[in-house]
Parts: structure tokens; C-alpha cells; sequence
């Protein structure tokens, strides 16, 4: 009942996920990114172990493919599975289980993983790819959110849609954005309205926090009235 893409910025090597669904809630299904390793999306029935196992596969210089194909072998709930997953090099892997409500699918190529089930047909896919790949000199958040706003109008789900979310992590192991829409009668068109006030309100302070390089982080810098980093 979704469509998500799990992706890789190639300028900025930031790791992500975006995802709508007829459900409520998808963010906190669906997407599953870490830092340095890699992006997963798992839907249809999910498992979310294939994200928590599989990314420490990731981190330790694994192939989404290996890791996944690995992982689908011991799970016995494989044929109602759908799963995305990138890695931190770009390389990209999904599966589509033979008992997937229809139509379902997936699409690969460099830094992105895109999937879906019980969707109008492929040209919801077709057009999240075609979105996703002629948006390259966005940054990786604005490139989720229109990707997944095309998807819907491209027929997105067979039953609609209620719940959207984009989550994308750069170098630092917290969320860089966490945009969920968890109820609406248009998650799409929220999201990017929800995007814009991430952009404005939050993404200042989220810039602001502390790093693994600079453990005081700007905003206490300034609140303390210390001088600027170097």
C-alpha cells in the first residue's frame, strides 16, 4: 500500500528515504536511514529487520545486494516483502515479493531504489525515476519531496493516500530532515508545505547542533558568546 525511494546524493552523499501510503504513519514503518551506511525502505508486508540487520552489514563494506539477498533468504515472510536499499557508494538493490498485492514493482539505477505495491500501474514508478534523476542540482530533501508529489499524480495508490514522509541524514547520525505527514487528506501536497517550514524553522537549528568535529556546535557557541569556529 506504498511507494517509497531510498536514495543517494552523489554531490553530497547524503542517505534518504521518501514514502507515501494509504496508511497513516508511514515514517514509521517505512523509512530507515544511517549515516555513512545506507538507506532502506521496507513496505508492503515490512519487516523492519531487514533495515535494523542490514545496515550494519552496510557499514562493515556489504552490497545492498548481498545484504539483502542474505537476509530475504532467512526470512520466511519473503514473498509479501517489498524493500529498497542504497549504500553509502551509491550502489542499489530491491525486491519484490511473488505474493505482493498488484501492481507492484521496483526500479533501480545509481543512488536510488524505488518501489512499489498495489499501485494504478508502473508509470507511478517511471515517474518518481524521471523526477528524481532530471532533479539532480536540488538538494537531496527537495528532490524526495517532488519525487514523491509526482508519484501520487502519476496515479500513486489504487486507494489513495493518507501518509508521507522524507527523512534524509548527511554526516552527523541524526536526522539532517524528518518531515512526516502522519494523517491528511493530501499528504503529498503537505508535505511540500511542511518542507518549506522545515526549511525556514528547523533546518537552522538542526545546523546549529553539535557535530562529531565541533562538540560545543554553533548555536552554544553563540549563546555563550564564544567566537566562531575556524
Amino acid at each position: 500500500m506504498t511507494f517509497s525511494i531510498a536514495a543517494r546524493c552523489r554531490r553530497t552523499g547524503q542517505l534518504g528515504v521518501g514514502a507515501l501510503t494509504a496508511r497513516p504513519a508511514v515514517g514509521k514503518v517505512v523509512a530507515h536511514v544511517h549515516s555513512g551506511g545506507g538507506a532502506v525502505a521496507t513496505q508492503a508486508t515490512p519487516n523492519p529487520f531487514l533495515a535494523y540487520d542490514g545496515l550494519p552489514l552496510l557499514d562493515d563494506g556489504r552490497t545492498p545486494q548481498d545484504v539483502l539477498t542474505e537476509l530475504l533468504a532467512s526470512d520466511p515472510g519473503r514473498e509479501v516483502r517489498q524493500v529498497g536499499m542504497v549504500d553509502c557508494h551509491g550502489r542499489s538493490y530491491a525486491f519484490t515479493g511473488s505474493r505482493t498485492k498488484g501492481w507492484a514493482g521496483h526500479h533501480t539505477g545509481p543512488g536510488y531504489a524505488v518501489q512499489g505495491n498495489r499501485l494504478v500501474g508502473p508509470q507511478t514508478l517511471a515517474e518518481i525515476v524521471r523526477v528524481f534523476e532530471e532533479s539532480g542540482d536540488l538538494d537531496l530533501a527537495e528532490r524526495l519531496v517532488l519525487a514523491i508529489g509526482a508519484g501520487e499524480e502519476a496515479g500513486g495508490d489504487r486507494h489513495g493516500a493518507r501518509s508521507a514522509t522524507i527523512t534524509v541524514i548527511g554526516d552527523e547520525p541524526y536526522p539532517l530532515w524528518d518531515v512526516r505527514v502522519d494523517d491528511s487528506e493530501h499528504p503529498a501536497r503537505e508535505l511540500r508545505r511542511l518542507h518549506g517550514v522545515f526549511r525556514e524553522e528547523v533546518l537552522p537549528t538542526i545546523r546549529g547542533m553539535p557535530t562529531r568535529d565541533d562538540p560545543l556546535g554553533e548555536a552554544a557557541r553563540q549563546a555563550l558568546g564564544a567566537k566562531p569556529s575556524a
